[in-house]
């Protein structure tokens, strides 16, 4: 199927070339205008009791967000003196009503919340109209330069001054990452590729993955919400993805040419090859992505589809407009080499064509594999221990926190934390449903009983409905907090009512309660899916189960290593974040379903060869010895070149952004290094021919519908153990 493909590519080139500058253009004209219509939240579960309390909130007692708060403060005098309250009530008074549809101040309400502890500042809270975050930021976008009150330093913050920062941000840190990754990429691609040529067919790929993803992202965004986080994903992925499939394809049509095929038979062999990994690493990738699409969460649904569009059209235009310009270019894939400035040979066959048998990766395998237990003895411990620390892993949610020090919308909030009635602009809120008044009452009443509850009043009420505001001490997003909720929620409603607990900690304690309800589906859906597709494409049952295996222990190092770095606070100056004790907890699920497809990327890239090399000779040792030396560059080379993509995102000024960009920076670096080049080689060692086995119903279905260019069946492995290796071997 792969060779038909790559033939009648060859022969439709410049049809297919000029379909994809099309669509290239399309996708810079329409889709990156996606960028207006994303949004920043969606990290709240929209089935959860919270979700459910703000609904009938917003619908019986009218929508009462914080959307802007603005700090008004003075160092000469008090919020007693008349000219402070002129100052504010004035400012507020003459803000537009079609824009401001609520406001709430010290004297309108006489609430002393509202006023700092030494009486030197307040706040006033503004609900904006808008029925989504857009509206809302626009309508900010209007009053902005009217909200300073004479006399007075004003600063603003709230939820929507938070979600446009963050916004204005993360365009910022992409835009900034593009600037500098595609330079640096370019660089490195040369000096791996050799040419100037042969480095730019990535980076094409790359850019129709990722234009691609974003024109797909904005027809999403006219079905449902899509976080703007989502670009990140598209950009690691489609960058990713791209050098992973160009390194694999242009170096084995370079093999192919060396060979003294004709450019057509080039083509064909490296379809038959290289393009059937690429389209079993693909599928394996976007199958790993899927497995966010369960979550009820805007956020992770919205890096679902934003990846698995980064994947799917990285992989179509790997397997279509990659082919077609090699095709074009032909032998011309050295041009404007670069190797005589560098001092490096041109690459060449192996000195053994039929075995490979030389090279660093060669000699690398055959020394792991003459002390097979001590290379995985040692590599085993190691992963461990890093991934120890995650066994004490604490999950929080999101709150100003996330932005760069400095940034006036968090100075806000860390100022109303400290100066200010703590959480009075995040209470707890019980909705409550009830026509009995009393019980309404008794209901307060036995909140304010409840331990850690430190005031509860009816703040609201329309018809049967009303609001009870529940105060505490502590930060929002800790355990203790989440803990308070669960026991608020255990107060019994009035007799023949419903009470629905919301607010900013009972959303993020739906919140986990989804992600841990969901997460071993998830688990399921990704493994069984990654078992399913490694075994159709090697035809063993062992091989796939390790590298289920390889990549949880990858995983559980980058997970140690986040909460070392950002639930601890270790390098947070280094790194320039402040750590809130807490991890976010949709955070490491994308990076587990994002981690998880590039390490079955680099699995089935290997792998791929060593089953080639088995194929031809049924000598397990020598095959994982010639896999790792024809594969084992190309897979350090494509870690390194997307490390340098994903290093540029660990430098985010988003705090997230920033842990996904350090996550995945260490598991892939750990993926691509300790656990494909040493532990890999030593397991499959240890269990020799066992590596290929699977009971005779499956080796049957895998010689009918397995993924292969030809329809002969694989050798058999042979039933014996392998001999044990010498010294001298």
């Amino acid at each position: 199927m792969f060779e038909r493909l790559g033939r009648t590519t060859v022969r439709r080139r410049w049809w297919v070339i000029g379909l994809a500058a099309v669509f290239l253009a399309f996708g810079g004209i329409w889709g990156t205008r996606v960028f207006g219509s994303l949004t920043t939240g969606g990290f709240d579960d929209p089935a959860g009791q919270s979700s459910r309390a703000a609904a009938r909130a917003e619908a019986t007692l009218g929508r009462t967000g914080n959307d802007a708060v603005v700090l008004y403060t003075s160092r000469s005098t008090t919020v007693d003196d008349p000219a402070f309250r002129r100052a504010v009530t004035e400012t507020v008074q003459a803000l537009p009503r079609a824009v401001v549809t609520r406001t709430v101040t010290y004297w309108s309400t006489g609430n002393p919340a509202l006023v700092s502890h030494d009486r030197h500042a307040t706040y006033a809270v503004l609900t904006l109209a808008g029925d989504d975050e857009a509206q809302r930021g626009q309508a900010l976008d209007e009053i902005e330069h009217e909200l300073a009150a004479p006399g007075l330093r004003t600063r603003i913050g709230g939820a929507t001054t938070v979600d446009r920062d963050i916004r204005e941000r993360v365009a910022a840190d992409i835009a900034f990452a593009e600037t500098i990754s595609i330079p640096v990429l370019l660089v490195l691609l040369v000096v791996v590729f050799g040419s100037v040529a042969a480095a730019s067919l990535p980076l094409a790929i790359g850019a129709l993955a990722i234009l691609g993803a974003f024109t797909a992202l904005r027809v999403t965004t006219y079905l449902t919400d899509v976080s703007v986080f989502s670009v990140n994903v598209v950009t690691i992925l489609g960058l990713g993805l791209a050098i992973d499939y160009g390194l694999f394809m242009v170096g084995r049509f370079r093999e192919e040419i060396a060979r003294g095929l004709d450019v057509e038979d080039a083509v064909a062999r490296t379809m038959a090859t290289a393009g059937r990994t690429v389209a079993v690493s693909g599928v394996t990738v976007a199958v790993s992505l899927a497995g966010l699409l369960i979550f009820p969460m805007s956020f992770l649904r919205s890096m679902g589809l934003g990846g698995l569009s980064a994947v799917v059209v990285a992989m179509t235009a790997a397997l279509t407009v990659l082919p077609a310009l090699l095709a074009v270019l032909g032998p011309r894939v050295e041009a404007l080499s670069v190797r005589r400035l560098l001092r490096r040979p041109p690459p060449a066959l192996p000195r053994d064509e039929d075995t490979g048998a030389h090279g660093f990766w060669y000699r690398l395998a055959h020394s792991i594999m003459r002390r097979p237990v001590g290379y995985a003895t040692g590599v085993l411990a190691v992963l461990l221990l890093a991934a120890a620390p995650f066994l004490r892993v604490e999950f929080g949610g999101i709150d100003p926190r996330v932005l760069p020090t400095g940034t006036e919308s968090r100075v806000v909030s860390e100022t109303l934390d400290r100066d200010f009635v703590r959480n009075g602009q995040v209470p707890i809120e019980a909705i409550v449903t009830s026509s009995d008044r009393a019980g309404l009452e008794r209901y307060a009443a036995a909140v304010r009983t409840v331990d850690g509850v430190s005031g509860a009043e009816v703040t609201g009420r329309s018809g049967d409905v009303a609001r009870v505001t529940v105060m505490y001490q502590g930060d929002p997003i800790s355990p203790r907090s989440r803990d308070l909720v669960s026991r608020i929620r255990a107060v019994p409603a009035p007799p023949g009512g419903e009470a629905l607990v919301g607010g900013q900690t009972a959303q993020l304690t739906d919140q986990l309660d989804a992600v841990g309800r969901l997460l071993p589906w998830m688990a399921l859906i990704i493994g069984g899916a990654g078992f399913v597709l490694l075994f159709l494409a090697f035809g063993s049952v062992v091989l796939p189960v390790k590298a289920i295996v390889m990549n949880i222990l990858s995983l559980g190092a980058s997970f140690g290593a986040l909460v070392l770095i950002f639930q601890d606070g270790h390098l947070s100056g280094l790194l320039d974040f402040t750590s809130t004790g807490t991890l976010e907890a949709t955070q490491p699920i994308l990076v587990l379903a994002v981690v998880f497809g590039l390490s079955m990327d680099y699995e089935v890239f290997l792998m791929s060869r060593i089953r080639e090399e088995y194929d031809r000779t049924g000598d397990n040792t020598a095959a994982v010895a010639v896999g790792l030396q024809r594969s084992g560059r190309i897979i350090t080379s494509a870690a390194l070149l997307i490390l340098v993509v994903i290093g540029l995102f660990s430098v985010s000024g988003i705090t997230f952004i920033k842990l996904i960009g350090v996550a995945m920076l260490i598991a892939v670096l750990v993926d691509a290094t300790i656990v494909r080049a040493l532990l890999v080689p030593a397991t499959m060692r240890l269990l020799g021919n066992a590596n290929w086995w699977a009971p005779a119903p499956l080796r049957r279905f895998y010689a009918r519908h397995g993924i292969r260019e030809d329809d002969d069946p694989p050798p058999a492995p042979d039933p014996r153990p392998a001999p044990a290796r010498t010294s001298s071997d």
